[in-house]
């Protein structure tokens, strides 16, 4: 779509955002008038799109400095701009879901207004494709549970490192495309070897399903919890941001600490920049870097992450 955008209404660049936490975030960009890439954000309300999405300013502006609400903002960018053209893109319930905008450093001629028709229909299809994904994603989902019973921890009855792994590998084409916020959890458990030693392995498989038990008690019902390994468990908090992240791992530790367990904790928020991969490598890195403070041991290099 964003491909035929730039030969049908040729702009300086093209890009496709979403709103995310107030912010505009870039999910896909094409042109190179500008040094813009996906990954990037800026604060919605200092935004073109954010008045174009309100109704304040038309979605189509050969010249923005000849519209005060866009010449107001493109003032304050550390870019040239002379003309803006933009659509919104709808959640099903009608809220904004992100847009599609085009940006050029000169003004246009007036007869570019005559593509608002092709941003029309665009818009609806954009919506569509959204409300489809949407269905489509829940169906992959449910079958992707009824799956998961080939991929059972046995000892505790959580996702194994099998599952986990075939998790991130589903969900990572669709976080890229569509920029849902996420966070990973690791969590990496206190004294399991000194258990086994001590009281035998028995003792050990109780520890670590009472923490099993602990941790299933704190995700939400949409959240992926998994056992890695040993006394190592993952979480992908689906639409979580950092600071939701940071809740979490709050709950998670009086959780364990209520059934007698202690570990160490590390979270990351998703990126469409580095992945799935990237976020599990920094939580991971958190999670020794908490590890090395809680024990006093030296600096480690942190293991790599599933992906």
């Amino acid at each position: 779509m964003i491909d035929y955008l730039c030969t049908a209404l040729p702009m300086g660049a093209w890009v496709v955002t979403r709103l995310v936490d107030d912010r505009q975030l870039i999910l896909t960009a094409r042109g190179d008038a500008y040094e813009l890439e996906g990954g990037r954000s800026l604060p919605f309300a200092q935004t073109l799109c954010s008045r174009m999405a309100s109704g304040e300013a038309p979605r189509i502006a050969p010249d923005v400095s000849h519209v005060p609400a866009y010449a107001r903002i493109a003032a304050a960018l550390p870019l040239e701009l002379g003309a803006y053209v933009g659509t919104p893109i709808v959640w099903p319930d009608g809220t904004l879901f992100g847009t599609v905008c085009g940006f050029d450093p000169a003004p246009k001629p007036d007869a570019m207004r005559a593509h608002l028709p092709l941003l029309d229909l665009l818009s609806s299809l954009l919506s569509a494709v959204l409300e489809a994904d949407l269905g489509a994603t829940s169906a992959a989902r449910a079958l992707e549970m009824a799956r998961r019973e080939a991929d059972v921890d046995p000892l505790t009855g959580l996702l194994n490192r099998r599952g986990w792994d075939r998790f991130l590998g589903h969900e990572e084409e669709r976080f890229r495309r569509f920029g849902d916020s996420a966070s990973v959890v690791v969590i990496d458990l206190d004294n399991l070897k000194e258990i086994n030693d001590t009281f035998g392995h028995e003792a050990g498989d109780r520890y670590i399903r009472a923490a099993a038990r602990a941790l299933a008690g704190t995700v939400r019902s949409g959240d992926v919890l998994a056992r890695l390994g040993g006394d190592e468990f993952g979480v992908v908090a689906v639409g979580c941001t950092p600071d939701q992240a940071a809740d979490l791992v709050v709950r998670a530790g009086r959780a364990l600490e209520a059934a007698g367990i202690s570990g160490s904790f590390g979270h990351a928020p998703y990126s469409i920049v580095t992945g799935f991969p990237g976020a599990w490598r920094a939580a991971d890195e958190a999670m020794y870097a908490q590890k090395r403070r809680r024990r006093g041991r030296p600096p480690r290099h942190a293991r790599s992450g599933p992906g």
